[in-house]
């Protein structure tokens, strides 16, 4: 049988399955690194389908890796599965990690007659925690070759724009007082965080299309007639790139300066996790994405000012500094629902959330099989380890 055709059949095959566990997935949201129950359900899915699988890699107890073929090109495909705070998954978690179960058990089928080996990465904590960054440091991508994911959005991507990051927490400290009694006492720590707020919408006059500046305030005080000592925010800052990150940061962390230094308070920084890297699309792989997935029926729209504008932010980043990468964006038709919002949730476990997990699957599935046949590529890919 044709591989693609033995890929089809056997998306196919798995479909009720596949979409079984998005739904699964879906219902049953977990925060980063408390992916207990969908680690194991996707795990125990690539187990069914004849994957080695080892849990908890790399001292993170819920990640995995789960391996099948024997072939000399290693082919990596991602799969996450931790939801945001509050609006579960209103970013399709879900989708990444049905559909890398159905790319990985599709590629099985093939893997050792293409002369690939398929390794399935469980990542966690995408949404905030740098679980690929844990996971790259620590080996977990050792041997391979090439990695792919795709992740849902409003329409189809081939290359979305994803920006380098930073997301840190940031504190002052200042003196308790009776607001109206003895203000002259305080050091008011909300009034800093002001400051800085204040001083960060103006820097917005002057930084790069490409930045980003963004955050909450987590703590304001703990009574209205009391001058707040305790305050605290997160904040996440973004650039084109890791060097152009450097830059804004430093400028952002001047705003936050500013408010110490106005109020007599005392500034303290914690970074939340290693800085996310922008994604380097590899155009080759992207090229065979494309024409898979059109084979498929689906469309790439022109770039409208909203998807020229649109960025976000993603680990896979620092991934693909390590190996040539793809992070497509699958349309799940969910405008004017967009990702992070509640309403986009619900779209995660329509009828186009589910075709997207189909479609996904196949779509990195057919890939693989096109770099395997590609003499070239293949050559490019197993040079770089």
């Amino acid at each position: 049988m044709d591989p693609k055709a033995g890929a089809r059949e056997r998306v196919k095959d798995a479909t009720r399955e596949l979409l079984a566990l998005s739904h699964r997935i879906h219902a049953h949201p977990e925060l980063g690194f408390e992916e207990e129950r969908a680690a194991e359900w996707v795990g125990a899915a690539l187990a069914d389908a004849g994957f080695a699988v080892e849990s908890g890699i790399c001292e993170l107890p819920t990640a995995f890796r789960a391996r099948a073929g024997s072939g000399p090109l290693h082919l990596a495909i991602c799969a996450e599965y931790d939801c945001l705070p509050g609006i579960g998954h209103a970013c399709g978690h879900n989708i990444i990690a049905a559909s890398a179960v159905g790319a990985a058990i599709a590629m099985a089928r093939v893997a050792d007659d293409l002369g690939l080996t398929v390794t399935v990465v469980g990542t966690p904590a995408e949404e905030g925690g740098g679980g690929k960054i844990m996971l790259l440091e620590r080996g977990a991508f050792a041997g391979m070759h090439a990695a792919m994911m795709v992740h849902p959005a409003p329409v189809d991507i081939v290359e979305p724009s994803i920006l380098a990051c930073t997301q840190f927490e940031v504190r002052y400290t200042g003196k308790e007082a009776h607001a109206s009694a003895f203000p002259e006492y305080g050091i008011n720590a909300g009034d800093a965080l002001t400051v800085a707020q204040t001083a960060i919408g103006l820097l917005r006059q002057h930084i790069r299309a490409g930045d980003r500046v963004h955050g909450i305030v987590t703590k304001g005080g703990d009574a209205p007639n009391v001058v707040p000592a305790d305050t605290c925010a997160k904040y996440i800052v973004r650039a084109r790139s890791l060097g152009e990150l450097d830059e804004i940061r430093g400028k952002v962390m001047r705003c936050f300066e500013a408010g110490a230094l106005a109020t007599g308070s005392t500034l303290a920084v914690r970074e939340d996790h290693s800085p996310y890297a922008e994604m380097h699309h590899d155009q080759a792989l992207a090229a065979y994405y494309r024409r898979n997935a059109e084979a498929l029926g689906r469309v790439f729209p022109e770039m409208s000012a909203m998807l020229v504008r649109a960025a976000g932010s993603t680990d896979m980043g620092n991934v693909s500094l390590a190996l040539p990468s793809i992070h497509p964006m699958i349309g799940i038709a969910s405008l004017p629902a967009v990702n992070h919002q509640p309403e986009f949730t619900a779209h995660c476990v329509t009828e186009a959330g589910d075709q997207a997990v189909v479609d996904g699957a196949l779509a990195m599935a057919w890939t693989a099989i096109d770099v395997a046949a590609d003499s070239d590529l293949r050559a490019r890919l197993m040079q770089r380890r």
